[in-house]
């Protein structure tokens, strides 16, 4: 794609910065036309490529580089989940955004190295789902969802095969240590699982956190700092293959969790300030009820 003229797709100052969540542009001297908002994908890569050019473009948007933009991406990807997690269709419109544009960013410094650009990255992805979905797209069979789990892992597989030139290593290998360490539990458990080792009923999986509990609760004795935390480890492992074998989202299930604590200490703050209160100041026991009148109203 060409960028002719970058300068015609460029708005004064922070317009076309990322704001809140990357930084603002520095003011700039040169008055241009304003930029029109469009629902073309090819005036956001516009945008973008001006953001980027040496001379006339954002100054912090010249200095960024994978490495800076990544914890950006994270970022905005957390934005996401957040706004499904409050049901905010309106905020997920506007965080989508976002994540679309780290996606243009990094596509743009990858073609400013000539590695690739935002049309590659498009045709990897549509070749990847189309490969992958061969009952959708051939005439595999994929009648069940367990079925295309099954037939999305082995193209996995063998796209790994293809690219490296043989099959990852181990069982466990491919999984990204950058991933929460929730998400990452759960990976590997599912991946051990779908080679015999695992246990099949969940009462078992409950067996287990209660031994890890007993053995935290030993280390207390000991007073052992190390081995406290390692068990700590160990059990929120169990937990988690705990939610797995009854079908749940480990890091969904806790996000959940973080927001009705979120909410329900808010009620707490809330009619302890009708006291003349704040927590500090509050008992534990005066808290507590109030956590449980808050807990009853939201039944």
């Amino acid at each position: 794609m060409s960028y002719a003229n970058p300068l015609a797709v460029v708005a004064a100052s922070e317009r076309l910065c990322y704001g809140r969540a990357i930084g603002p542009c520095t003011s700039m001297a040169i008055t241009r036309p304003p930029v029109k908002p469009s629902r073309d994908i090819s005036r956001l890569i516009e945008i973008m490529a001006a953001l980027r050019t040496p001379g006339s473009g954002c100054p912090w948007d010249l200095e960024q580089n994978f490495r800076t933009i990544a914890p950006y991406t994270l970022e905005e990807a957390y934005e996401v989940a957040d706004a499904i997690a409050r049901g905010d269709l309106s905020g997920l419109k506007d965080e989508l955004g976002d994540l679309l544009l780290q996606v243009v960013f990094h596509a743009r410094m990858a073609q400013e190295q000539g590695a690739f650009d935002f049309a590659d990255v498009v045709e990897t992805i549509t070749t990847k789902l189309i490969r992958r979905h061969p009952h959708v797209f051939g005439d595999a069979d994929g009648k069940t969802a367990t079925a295309v789990e099954g037939l999305w892992e082995r193209i996995k597989v063998q796209e790994k095969v293809e690219h490296v030139g043989e099959a990852p290593a181990g069982t466990l290998a491919g999984i990204p240590v950058a991933l929460p360490a929730l998400t990452r539990a759960l990976k590997l458990q599912n991946k051990a699982g779908r080679v015999g080792f695992d246990w099949n009923n969940p009462r078992v999986v409950l067996a287990k956190i209660r031994e890890e509990a007993d053995e935290i609760e030993a280390e207390l004795d000991r007073s052992n700092k190390n081995r406290m935390t390692a068990e700590v480890g160990d059990l929120l492992f169990a937990v988690v293959n705990l939610a797995r074998h009854l079908g749940a989202d480990p890091e969904g299930v806790l996000r959940e969790t973080n927001l009705k604590f979120e909410r329900r200490f808010t009620a707490i703050e809330g009619k302890l300030a009708k006291r003349g209160k704040t927590p500090k100041s509050a008992s534990l026991a005066e808290m507590d009820e109030l956590w449980n009148e808050a807990k009853a109203a939201e039944k």
